[in-house]
């Protein structure tokens, strides 16, 4: 037998603010959601790995998360291990346990994502959360060279515009995505038609935490967040849950009625000092050539993505990342509708994070449970079309100039 591994069961909850809700109980619906579709019990599973980000800062459970929350759904004496690389803990606790099944450890094992990170009455922790995600000793000099990037490109009536309290990483993302407009041309209604996409994928899909259609002229009047961005260009803050349920080919003929999913190829990399401008080494551009190696496919192989689109402008960057456009051209490319459903390659069909929703520890999860549901043909109004060759980008963090980390995915039927 081979030595390949297989996701055989999703499950996720829907995504939104659930002030109500606890990890215990997003985890609890999210894993008996990917039993039920693999097929198994609690008893059948023989390790578990759990991502989440916030729990320790939000709710004061520093230590053994997975542990406290899948004990109480009936697992005990198995492996689990807990996963925190930032916005891309899912996708690394998946690669986790790739490399456990492929190394003879297990023969069937649990990926949980869940995450909570709406507390209304504590909004100043809510934010003070996401800065976390950068180097906290130089977090100063962070913020002083993204507000000092392509500055000049800001209309002068919004230089220093009051807009509100909003996530860091919504100035860092906006000055990477001035910098682009200033070295390509990209411009402000490009970015409206990634967002204006997504929203409009999301209208097909009953678990995003927004679902109503917006233009691109409805995008570019909201509410001003970072010049460029609009709050609709914007991830939102989520709470859920996503779970998969991965086995060995050992075991896979157990499996041949629940339409198996390969992964094909599965890279992680961390972010390096570079300039801002040497697009050619941004660290998603090299998870993705690492991953497609392992799959033995190119970028003209993919039918369908999901990728980390936290803002608007980070799916542009990562489809070029990914190869499906050459460095540079990423806004007219969406603009085009390639990207689209229905279009050359269709890119968050999920609607995306920025309306889908982004609970961080859950996303990379998340995204995978898309991209299974779409290879397995049960995605409803937002089936691709004889979808075989999937990708999902997930980044985390922020280094420098680039993320501190990112995962690529690629899954196969």
């Amino acid at each position: 037998m081979g030595d390949g591994v297989f996701i055989v069961g999703v499950g996720m909850t829907a995504l939104g603010k659930f002030p109500q809700r606890s990890v215990k109980d997003l985890s609890r619906e999210a894993v008996e959601a990917a039993l039920k579709d693999a097929g198994l019990t609690v008893g059948d599973i023989e390790a578990a790995w759990f991502s989440n980000t916030r729990q320790a800062l939000l709710e004061g459970q520093n230590t053994v998360r997975g542990q406290c929350a899948l004990r109480s759904m009936g697992f005990e004496g198995i492996a689990i291990a807990n996963v925190e690389n930032a916005c891309a803990s899912g996708s690394t606790a998946l690669l986790q346990a790739y490399a456990h099944l492929r190394a003879g450890l297990c023969d069937i094992a649990l990926v949980l994502g869940a995450e909570k990170m709406f507390f209304p009455d504590r909004p100043e922790a809510m934010l003070r959360a996401f800065l976390g995600g950068t180097d906290i000793y130089t977090v100063d000099e962070t913020r002083a060279r993204l507000a000092a990037m392509a500055a000049d490109l800001i209309p002068a009536a919004l230089r220093g515009a009051k807009t509100g309290e909003h996530s860091f990483f919504m100035d860092m993302y906006a000055a990477f995505a001035r910098l682009h407009m200033k070295t390509f041309g990209t411009t402000q209604r490009q970015l409206a038609a990634v967002a204006a996409k997504n929203h409009w994928h999301s209208t097909m899909n009953p678990q995003s935490q927004y679902q109503h259609n917006m233009s691109a002229d409805e995008v570019l009047a909201d509410k001003l967040i970072s010049w460029p961005f609009t709050r609709s260009m914007c991830a939102p803050v989520s709470d859920g849950a996503a779970a998969l349920v991965v086995c060995s080919e050992r075991v896979l003929n157990r499996f041949r009625d629940r339409a198996p999913v390969r992964v094909a190829g599965i890279s992680l990399v961390s972010g390096t000092q570079r300039e801002a401008a040497d697009y050619e080494r941004h660290l998603g551009r090299r998870a993705a050539f690492a991953a497609y190696e392992q799959a033995g496919i190119d970028p003209a192989d993919i039918d369908v993505v999901e990728l980390h689109d936290a803002s608007a402008f980070a799916e542009i960057q990562q489809i070029e990342n990914l190869g499906l456009c050459p460095v540079g051209e990423g806004g007219p490319f969406s603009e085009s509708g390639a990207t689209a459903l229905g279009g050359r390659v269709p890119v968050n069909p999920s609607g995306g994070l920025v309306s889908k929703g982004h609970p961080v520890g859950a996303t990379g999860v998340a995204q995978l449970v898309e991209l299974a549901t779409q290879l397995r043909g049960r995605a409803g109004k937002r089936q691709v079309e004889a979808a075989r060759v999937a990708v999902a980008e997930n980044g985390g963090g922020f280094y420098e100039v680039e993320e501190a980390a990112t995962v690529v995915t690629v899954l196969q039927r």
